[in-house]
């Protein structure tokens, strides 16, 4: 009787076992990231005065223009590490429904260094190189 030869079969989703590892990766990365968050929001509110309530009225208006500038450059990043933490819960998410790591263009596994690199990732490099 001849055996039949099975051919090899391409996985269409992680195990619980490496969605596990990569749940336990992102946790890690939102936890520094709204540490991060945190600490762009007390400097664009002030709540850790470094203001210019001490400065002498000849370097005043010179310190609010620097002072103005750096709460915008804060805002930007504030912003930037919000939209990061909200991909990071959502890639929470796909864990829970056990798609995570799914490309959400062509369907196929995205590779682990990959999502190790950038775990709130929802495009293989292939997808995204098409883009």
């Amino acid at each position: 009787m001849a055996t039949k030869k099975e051919e090899p079969v391409e996985k269409v989703r992680y195990s619980d076992e490496e969605l596990q590892e990569f749940k336990e990766l992102i946790l890690q990365k939102l936890e520094k990231a709204r540490r991060d968050y945190q600490m762009l929001q007390s400097q664009i509110d002030h709540s850790s005065s470094n203001d210019t309530e001490d400065t002498s009225p000849s370097f005043k208006v010179l310190e609010e223009g620097s002072a103005s500038q750096a709460k915008e450059e804060a805002s930007q990043l504030a912003a930037r590490q919000y939209k990061f933490i909200q991909n990071l819960e959502a890639a929470l998410i796909r864990i829970e429904n056990k798609t995570y790591g799914v490309c959400r263009v062509t369907g196929k596994l995205i590779p682990k260094e990959r999502l190790r690199l950038v775990p709130h990732a929802t495009l293989s490099v292939e997808a995204k190189n098409k883009r």
